[in-house]
């Protein structure tokens, strides 16, 4: 038998090691069944896979993540004319914005916001210093649009839009000369407003199926006849549209009369129109969710334009698709992850103010477990906002273009901000339901869908994009076996595809047995790059990143190009992907902030809470794997002795919350994008300081609870009668006294809320 065992061994490295019998036995073979099941990409497909760049996921994916890659990315940080414009500016226009009037009175901006936004460049944050702009990071950026959003989504969304995906990132990248210094100042300094028209009724998530047409043709522009375009054109959902007076258009380019070359169908390009050209139309405002931003629609019918109106001039012809992919971090990964973290920094500081002043039974509720459940997830979603949108503003800060993250970030911490914002409206509420100028939950509470919808559908984001594109720009030898697949020359390609065949297939076999042996030994000898109370969520992660790696090797083996279509299996798969990132940014957010003790709980917390998620998206996908002996090898490698990722314990949850109700570094680290300042209008100042007020008088209500337990005052609660009792009975003093009143006071403008005389 032992003969037996040792002569197969003799002959499968013979037959591996042999070139000629290897192509033979095995290359071709594989290379004609790699043929046949390969996922066809659509053109669309192509040019995104092209456009995007792999960055910390491509680390994620492949097994062996390198965390000292992680940790040589830097913190992100502010210049000094970021944080000037932070300072100054920023706290200018929060301190003019009351978000009630905006939304209910007005439904628009007031006329001194519009021109103080115009006048200091907060249209212009991404437009080089040359053209008028500021040039911010995207840390920077993100900073403004967060901070923006604590007092009002309709103003930061108004904020962000010309700082996202739209004309002035468009021609920063492509424009040419002339458009650069036609338009760029001009939308620096105000006196032009961008929109950008993508979606229509037929293409939303797909926006590769714009219907939009624009033919090429000879017509009359300026009194000459020229080479041009005649588009029509059907938008809807434009932000700033009914505003807008410089319109960014996408569309299919077509050219049936030859008049470009051969090529009949270009492909869609991007062009830039001035609303005031004869056939644009502006049509009518949207109402999206009682949100005052200005959102509509914009038409046109034979509209016809000159060629170098096209972004990037006519050789930007049919590249608009991959110019948008590339482009659409700034949505993806600056804009909506800064809204969606600035909800997790208002949530955690009004949330644990308002959980400490609001009193039930004679205790605060933030000590309630039932409470303190919902608010350990608010500030452990806050913490891993507020992380991942530091990591991914540091990856386009680093001038690469991640698609994969952006998506994971969009999806993810778009469906967080949701997550803070139930919790925080279940634990406050009436306070929370009942919409006044009191109340700073309700308007962002409202308009979260909207983060979820736009810049692709958090469904399609997560069961198609992440996934998707992950597991094919990310793995070191999928994307490059598939561009063998497809070369003419079939010689050529078995030779290439024979080395890329060996080193996939020892690929997958270290993955098999890291992910195994790291599973038996409970991830013990995995590399870390930290000692202490984080090295274990390292090693862990090692060990996700292997099982991953060979489950998704598997999976694309075993189904090939139908994986596109087990949006339920690639999404959980996806998901994986997603969890390690996020717990990546976790990790990185602790170095970068120095290791702060007080941030411990939270970290535990979070950390936890991502490894449960991944190894229950891994043990999902394991229970629906199509092929079900594969199914049950790919457990014994992933899970030979089960599944004991749990997540956080209620012992750990309580300590996350008490650490967080009280003043101190840990709570400002978590709130500073939602900053206090004189003449805030919105509620969020006045729950504050009655809470700080109320725990600057903790000491004298203890001493009023051990009066009570000793029978020295009789009733129970802390009343106006009570008080009087135990300054008679020199429990405490008149000063005491009269703190405890005003404290008091402002504890119950606290709670209450805004009263409307009957209509």
């Amino acid at each position: 038998m032992t003969f037996l065992l040792l002569l197969l061994i003799a002959a499968l490295v013979v037959l591996f090691a042999v070139k000629d019998l290897r192509m033979k036995f095995i290359t071709q073979p594989v290379f004609a069944f790699f043929k046949r099941v390969l996922p066809p990409l659509s053109d669309t497909e192509r040019e995104a896979m092209e456009a995007g760049d792999v960055w910390w996921e491509g680390e994620l994916f492949r097994g062996k993540p390198n965390w000292e890659t992680l940790h040589a990315y830097g913190k992100p940080t502010l210049s000094a004319e970021e944080k000037e414009f932070l300072d100054n500016q920023v706290m200018t226009a929060l301190s003019m914005i009351d978000d009630f009037d905006i939304v209910h009175n007005r439904k628009d901006l007031p006329p001194e916001l519009w021109d103080y936004f115009k006048k200091e460049g907060f249209f212009a944050l991404i437009i080089p210093k040359k053209y008028g702009g500021k040039a911010f990071s995207a840390y920077a950026n993100s900073t403004i649009v967060a901070k923006l959003a604590s007092r009002s989504v309709s103003a930061a969304v108004t904020v962000m839009v010309p700082n996202s995906l739209g004309p002035g990132e468009l021609l920063t990248h492509y424009g040419t000369k002339e458009q650069k210094e036609r338009w760029l100042p001009a939308l620096a300094n105000g006196d032009e407003i961008p929109c950008f028209a993508l979606t229509g009724p037929e293409a939303g998530s797909d926006a590769g199926a714009i219907p939009d047409v624009g033919v090429v043709k000879k017509g009359e522009f300026n009194g000459e006849e020229v080479l041009g375009i005649e588009l029509t054109w059907d938008k809807r959902y434009i932000t700033l549209a009914p505003v807008a007076t410089v319109l960014g258009l996408a569309f299919q380019m077509k050219d049936p009369d030859g008049l470009l070359g051969d090529k009949k169908h270009i492909g869609i390009t991007c062009a830039l129109i001035p609303t005031s050209h004869p056939g644009v139309e502006i049509g009518n405002r949207h109402n999206p969710l009682n949100m005052a931003f200005m959102n509509g629609t914009t038409r046109g019918g034979k509209v016809f334009i000159p060629l170098d109106w096209i972004i990037g001039g006519p050789q930007y012809a049919g590249k608009g698709w991959r110019m948008l992919v590339e482009c659409l971090s700034a949505g993806r990964g600056i804009s909506l992850p800064a809204l969606a973290t600035a909800s997790g920094h208002v949530t955690t500081k009004t949330t644990t103010a308002y959980s400490y002043v609001r009193k039930q039974f004679g205790m605060s509720i933030g000590h309630f477990e039932g409470v303190q459940e919902a608010l350990a997830r608010i500030i452990g979603n806050t913490y891993q906002l507020e992380a991942a949108r530091r990591l991914t503003t540091t990856g386009i800060d680093l001038k690469v273009k991640p698609s994969v993250v952006t998506a994971i970030a969009k999806y993810h911490m778009t469906e967080m901000g949701r997550a803070v914002m139930d919790d925080a409206m279940d634990i406050q509420s009436g306070k929370g339901i009942q919409l006044g100028p009191k109340n700073y939950l309700g308007h962002a509470y409202m308009a979260n869908p909207i983060s979820i919808t736009v810049e692709g559908a958090n469904i399609l984001t997560r069961s198609l994009m992440i996934f998707g594109q992950g597991a094919t720009r990310c793995h070191p030898y999928v994307l490059a076996e598939m561009e063998t697949a497809g070369m003419e020359d079939i010689d050529a390609a078995l030779e290439r595809f024979d080395d890329l065949l060996l080193g996939h297939m020892g690929y997958a076999t270290r993955n098999a047995f890291a992910s195994l042996f790291s599973a038996l030994t409970g991830s013990r000898f995995a590399q870390s790059p930290v000692s202490g109370d984080t090295k274990r969520y390292y090693q862990h992660m090692g060990r996700m990143s292997a099982a991953l790696a060979i489950m998704t090797d598997m999976a694309m083996l075993i189904l090939g190009g139908e994986l596109k279509r087990r949006e339920m299996l690639s999404a959980r798969l996806g998901d994986v992907l997603s969890e390690l990132y996020l717990a990546s940014a976790t990790l990185k957010l602790f170095e970068d902030n120095g290791r702060q003790h007080d941030d411990l709980p939270t970290v535990h917390y979070v950390m936890q809470t991502r490894l449960m998620k991944a190894a229950k998206a891994l043990e999902d996908a394991l229970r629906n794997f199509p092929l079900r002996p594969v199914g049950w090898l790919l457990r014994a490698l992933v899970f030979p002795l089960g599944n004991h990722f749990n997540g956080p314990s209620d012992k750990l949850s309580t300590q996350v919350v008490e650490a967080m109700l009280k003043p101190g570094p840990a709570r400002d680290r978590l709130t500073f994008l939602c900053p206090s300042f004189d003449g805030d209008k919105g509620g969020i100042a006045e729950v504050e300081e009655a809470f700080l007020a109320q725990y600057e008088c903790r000491s004298i209500y203890k001493k009023l609870r051990g009066a009570q337990k000793e029978g020295k005052l009789k009733g129970k609660g802390i009343t106006a009668v009570l008080l009087s009792q135990a300054v008679e009975q020199g429990v405490i003093t008149q000063d005491e006294h009269d703190k405890l009143l005003e404290a008091d006071k402002l504890r119950l403008a606290a709670i209450n809320v805004d009263e409307f005389s009957a209509l």
